[in-house]
């Protein structure tokens, strides 16, 4: 159970057996961490697609989008949301090697099955090569994902962020040089994933190794060189992967329903209109940003007062998240219906603007993706893993039947009302799921 002391106006939790005690790090100042980080790293992918736009085409751009929605639903699934399930570990149930392990074997079959898909899948040669270099590139991403997490769990933010702010202007720099040189979105692929090399091995692998010596052992089981070392025992991956396999299919659901509507606009308007709808979506990622800055930085405490039973500390924080993201979303509504046309014009190019009316309607569904998010910090933290890949089933389903429907009839409009709808959908489910476990 917790305590509060007497003389403090910041409550402690008592420690429990098993448990650490909860960090007096202070939430704010990994939130303002994290937020630093994400909102450079988060400019940096968005300013990708200002290169791709500015220096190419919107075809470009749809091809570019087209890629990512082919490699990332199969890469996250492969990472089965190993960095969450490491950050809200406040038992430490699991050594930090057994993420490490496990993350290489799923992100080498990974490699494997996206190598399959873009040569079997009928594409055009230079979509084949982008879909293999994107892949590789999000393949290389995810161990620095995994060593994050480590970082996160004991709540070290400061580093996640430092790191990220080298890789957000170092990945600009590296594709941007990329696709000038080649003149192709295969170019500036290949630029990605060799930034992202160069700051795992210089940058990230260098702050685990210092963090495992500063932090005593959870158990007397294992030396400080062996920590970092990956565990190849099956038994003991396997373990850990059945544990983590729902979130595994929560996260490949989730790319599932960025990527759909992306996969009918494709299909049914051309590689153009999809320039167009990426473009646009991406700014959604300046309220993801900062959702998952908070949503980051507070999973870990929220999963300690729960682990504490302090059910009332754990409703008051997620419900500040909540309603974070409910103004988050306003502030977006707001400035896409005073200036969108202004706004997609001096961002992109001038027929971008032609794209209005679905600019509003993308941002009303980012306002209700932040609740959504936030939502989700709250399933994981209380540790429901196995209702998640049901809600984004549930989820993709409906998006797949709005998308269907509405599509064809109002082009990348239907195509954010049907994002809107679903995401609405799970942010109700989410909210009832969480409400029954933590009252």
């Amino acid at each position: 159970m917790t305590s509060s002391t007497g003389t403090s106006a910041r409550p402690v939790l008592s420690t429990i057996s098993g448990l650490e005690p909860i960090s007096e790090i202070s939430l704010r100042t990994n939130f303002f961490w994290t937020l630093a980080g994400n909102v450079i790293y988060a400019g940096s992918q968005w300013g990708i697609l200002v290169v791709l736009s500015k220096l190419g085409t919107p075809e470009m751009v749809g091809q570019f989008a087209l890629g990512l929605a082919i490699a990332n639903p199969i890469v996250f699934f492969a990472n089965l949301e190993l960095r969450a399930v490491q950050a809200t570990d406040a038992r430490h149930e699991y050594p930090f090697r057994d993420y490490l392990g496990l993350r290489l074997l799923t992100t080498l079959v990974a490699l494997l099955v996206i190598a399959g898909i873009s040569v079997a899948g009928g594409y055009r040669r230079e979509t084949t090569a982008l879909i293999m270099a994107i892949g590789l590139a999000k393949s290389i991403e995810t161990f620095s994902d995994i060593l994050y997490g480590l970082m996160q769990q004991h709540e070290k933010m400061g580093l996640i962020a430092r790191s990220m702010m080298l890789k957000g202007p170092l990945s600009l720099i590296a594709l941007t040089i990329g696709v000038y040189l080649t003149g192709s979105v295969v170019g500036a692929a290949a630029g990605l994933a060799l930034a992202w090399t160069v700051l795992l091995v210089i940058y990230d692998i260098r702050n685990t190794r210092l963090l495992l010596k500063t932090y005593p052992q959870p158990t007397n089981q294992e030396s400080r060189a062996e920590r970092l070392r990956p565990r190849s025992r099956l038994a003991d991956l396997r373990k850990l992967a059945l544990f983590a396999l729902p979130l595994g299919f929560a996260a490949m659901l989730i790319a599932l329903n960025t990527g759909l509507p992306r996969y009918f606009i494709e299909r049914v308007l051309g590689e153009r209109e999809l320039g167009f709808y990426a473009a646009m979506a991406y700014l959604m990622t300046a309220g993801t940003t900062v959702i998952a800055a908070l949503g980051q930085s507070a999973s870990p405490r929220l999963a300690k007062y729960y682990a504490a039973e302090n059910h009332v500390a754990f409703r008051n924080l997620l419900l500040k998240l909540v309603g974070f993201g409910v103004l988050l979303g306003v502030a977006g509504i707001l400035a896409a219906l005073a200036g969108g046309r202004e706004i997609l014009t001096i961002l992109y190019r001038p027929e971008y603007a032609t794209q209005t009316d679905t600019f509003v309607w993308l941002m009303v569904a980012a306002g209700v993706t932040y609740v959504a998010a936030c939502l989700g910090y709250g399933l994981t933290a209380l540790r429901l893993i196995k209702i998640q890949p049901f809600i984004f089933a549930g989820t993709a389903l409906l998006l797949l039947v709005l998308c269907a429907v509405l599509i064809p009839r109002h082009g990348t409009l239907g195509a954010a009302w049907a994002t809107g709808i679903a995401v609405c959908v799970q942010a109700v489910v989410s909210y009832l799921v969480i409400r029954r476990r933590s009252c």
